[in-house]
């Protein structure tokens, strides 16, 4: 890894995966089939700051629970892909769709299904707890891991260094 935060000047754009990176990857079954996740409110305060700025966010994952959308889109994000069996496939027609550069794109994985769509974008970060070879390509790996503010270490320091973070 080199000096990743010479990166991020450029980036305009967020994509995140949302088991192991918004939520720590763990999933509590109901009795009833239903699915429970927990996500950082902290993640979320740093989302709600990045889209009001102006920055693109879009949500690409392979799980189809359609509990975590109503989160999601209490934040603000409108770009939510849910059921994805190809990571690229949908990030690609994001791109055409949005006008987004891939070097403009960070993009937040921790597992094999993100491996080839972090590839495709400019900034390849992912949680503490990511898996070794989503590690070994990563630009930046956080100290925080998934659901655990792994989002919001990477947005703040994308804000920070484009003069956007909060000022009081």
């Amino acid at each position: 890894m080199g000096n990743f935060k010479e990166l991020l000047p450029k980036i305009n754009t967020f994509v995140f995966d949302i088991d192991g990176v918004l939520s720590d990857g763990s999933i509590l079954v109901t009795e009833n089939g239903g699915q429970l996740r927990t996500m950082s409110t902290r993640d979320g305060v740093a989302i709600t700051m990045a889209l009001k700025k102006g920055y693109n966010m879009a949500i690409i994952s392979g799980g189809n629970d359609q509990s975590v959308i109503h989160r999601l889109k209490y934040l603000g994000i409108q770009d939510i892909f849910i059921g994805v069996k190809d990571k690229i496939a949908v990030l690609n027609a994001y791109f055409a769709d949005k006008g987004v550069a891939a070097e403009n794109v960070l993009y937040m994985g921790d597992d094999i299904p993100d491996y080839h769509a972090m590839l495709a974008c400019g900034v390849k970060t992912c949680p503490k707890n990511a898996v070794i070879e989503i590690k070994n390509i990563a630009d930046y790996i956080s100290d925080k891991d998934g659901g655990q503010g792994c989002v919001r270490d990477i947005i703040e320091q994308v804000m920070r260094c484009n003069g956007d973070w909060f000022k009081p």
